[in-house]
């Protein structure tokens, strides 16, 4: 499905099968001699037919397009391989497109066998092969042109400026066209589902990097906020507003669990509140569980590093307690 949603702007609903996200809002700006496509949907069957029979509706040559990743997830950097050979140039921030590459080796996967014993998911014996992100990602590397913050990309009467945005991955970034009032913003800011804010490593404290890019957003003039899922935004400072107290309650539902004690990242997940077609935890498909430790294992990190929690290490698992 295409839809015109702004002036030589369009949307190419890209559908993501077998997937709670249901459909990628891949973007199309039209110019004159070159338009500029905005993520792409996994690398499978369906989304690259889905894809580029949008792109026929527009009659776009693809040859005549350049791609720009929001980050680094599947379904929006999964086909640039085919862009890749076809000689189109590919923009991408350096940190998320080194994980892009790093995730066609199978050494970034194997650390999913480190965090499912740190997460204690192993009793649900979770497998990496299960997770989107494996099946859908490039098998090989390809040569990103990469592109920062006070950077730019012309395209017709448009000038997009380059706006990092971490937090939903560690290098998400964004365009926005300051005199149209537009902001393309990936997963950064999602409305009637949250962004899934997830675990990266212990060098940063993730939710507070989210924290900090949603405040820097707030303050930008958008008139049009365009997401990569579900419906496009028109008052990003009231949604943003939504999600802020979306992690709020979040942190105070996990403290809240851990009233009863001890508990790894796993049975907090377990206890918490999830909208998901599931009459439990153990019942969730594989990549919900590991899409919900992530999100879980996060908030414990971001109490732990404001001081609210304590943790150890035993028998390779995390433990977290209240202080």
């Amino acid at each position: 499905m295409v839809t015109k949603v702004y002036e030589n702007i369009y949307m190419i609903e890209v559908v993501l099968p077998e997937n709670p996200l249901k459909a990628l809002n891949s973007y199309v700006i039209k110019g004159k001699n070159k338009s500029l496509i905005i993520d792409t949907g996994f690398n499978r069957k369906e989304c690259i037919d889905g894809l580029f029979q949008g792109l026929k509706e527009l009659d776009i040559n693809i040859e005549d397009t350049e791609l720009f990743i929001t980050h680094l997830h599947a379904d929006h950097s999964g086909m640039a391989s085919i862009f890749k050979d076809r000689g189109i140039k590919i923009y991408a921030g350096e940190i998320d497109g080194r994980l892009i590459n790093e995730m066609t080796s199978m050494s970034y996967w194997e650390r999913f066998e480190e965090f499912k014993v740190l997460f204690d998911l192993e009793r649900d014996r979770v497998t990496f092969s299960e997770h989107p992100g494996y099946k859908y990602c490039l098998k090989e590397p390809v040569e990103f042109t990469y592109i920062s913050e006070g950077k730019g990309i012309q395209v017709g009467n448009y000038f997009f400026e380059v706006i990092d945005i971490p937090g939903h991955t560690p290098g998400h970034i964004g365009l926005y066209e300051r005199n149209h009032k537009l902001f393309f913003c990936g997963d950064h800011i999602l409305d009637r589902i949250t962004p899934n804010i997830g675990f990266w490593g212990f060098e940063e404290n993730i939710l507070a990097v989210y924290f900090n890019s949603l405040a820097k957003i707030y303050s930008y003039d958008i008139d049009y906020l365009f997401p990569s899922h579900r419906n496009i935004i028109r008052d990003h400072t009231r949604r943003i507003t939504e999600l802020l107290a979306h992690h709020k309650e979040r942190l105070g539902e996990i403290l809240y669990i851990l009233e009863s004690g001890e508990s790894t990242v796993r049975d907090v997940t377990a206890r918490m509140e999830w909208k998901i077609r599931a009459n439990s935890f153990e019942d969730f498909p594989i990549p919900q569980k590991w899409f919900a430790a992530g999100e879980a294992m996060a908030h414990l990190e971001y109490l732990y590093c404001t001081g609210k929690l304590y943790k150890e290490l035993r028998e390779g698992k995390l433990i977290y307690k209240l202080k």
